[in-house]
């Protein structure tokens, strides 16, 4: 690999910025920060334009494993010092790895749902960490697509990435405004359950075997009155303490897997 020793390598300037939201918006790209994270962004289809690897700290399993994928697949790999991957991560990040890949736009129109599907929503959920949680119990229970409506966050902030593991790259993705995720949902025949703090139904009343799709908000926002249609049935967890509410990623933990034991 070329060495790249110093801190002004226009690469690196270009690679560092990524961090920036509008900085991955002018460049059509984004970062992938961790062995893990990357290994299963190539597993997924992912090919990085270039990934910068610092030898000293690439030493681990992981590490060797995402580089021996990377040597599979293509793409450009380039040695830097201690120094210069400080400047290109993201955190404290001990294995040494960082690639930059070409984003893309997850709309709807790319999704493709199974027979019976379970899809869920997520309206104004702004912190990248919550998302990232979300996708990481996605990907676990089997969810066939995760839909970002009005989102505050950006499914390619790197801590949205971290948080998931690097699952984010194999649960499909579309992000679009709440009135598209409704109609969408609605052409695609789903029944709509929305999560609510003041739903009449409890969560383990609904029939969750049938084509579904589980809607969520912000904890401090809730969900908006677009999902307040005769066709959105609201349900609810019990709250049994003083909180009146649970963070996003743990209700949709809950919702998934009550979804998961009645599918069997």
């Amino acid at each position: 690999m070329e060495l790249i020793t110093s801190l002004q390598n226009p690469r690196v300037k270009l690679a560092a910025k990524l961090q920036d939201r509008r900085a991955r918006r002018q460049q059509g790209r984004f970062s992938i920060h961790g062995a893990r994270e990357l290994r299963r962004a190539v597993e997924a289809g992912v090919r990085p334009e270039e990934t910068f690897v610092c030898p000293t700290l690439a030493e681990g399993p992981d590490a060797q494993a995402a580089l021996q994928l990377l040597r599979q697949h293509g793409g450009t790999l380039f040695g830097v010092t201690p120094a210069v991957f400080e400047k290109l991560s993201y955190g404290e990040r001990e294995d040494g790895i960082v690639a930059v890949v070409a984003s893309w736009t997850p709309s709807l129109e790319k999704l493709s749902l199974p027979t019976c599907p379970l899809v869920a929503v997520l309206e104004g959920v702004e912190k990248p960490g919550n998302v990232g949680a979300v996708l990481r119990s996605a990907d676990a229970v089997g969810v066939s697509a995760l839909v970002i409506a009005d989102g505050g966050t950006d499914l390619f902030n790197p801590n949205t990435i971290r948080a998931s593991l690097g699952t984010i790259f194999s649960v499909p993705t579309a992000t679009a405004t709440s009135a598209e995720a409704l109609a969408w949902l609605r052409r695609n025949k789903l029944n709509i359950y929305a999560a609510r703090v003041d739903g009449a139904l409890d969560y383990t009343a609904v029939d969750f075997a049938r084509p579904s799709a589980i809607v969520l908000g912000s904890e401090a926002a809730g969900l908006s009155d677009a999902w307040l249609a005769d066709d959105v049935i609201p349900i609810r967890l019990p709250m049994r303490g003083r909180a009146d509410s649970l963070n996003v990623s743990a209700t949709a933990a809950v919702l998934f897997y009550e979804a998961l034991r009645q599918r069997g």
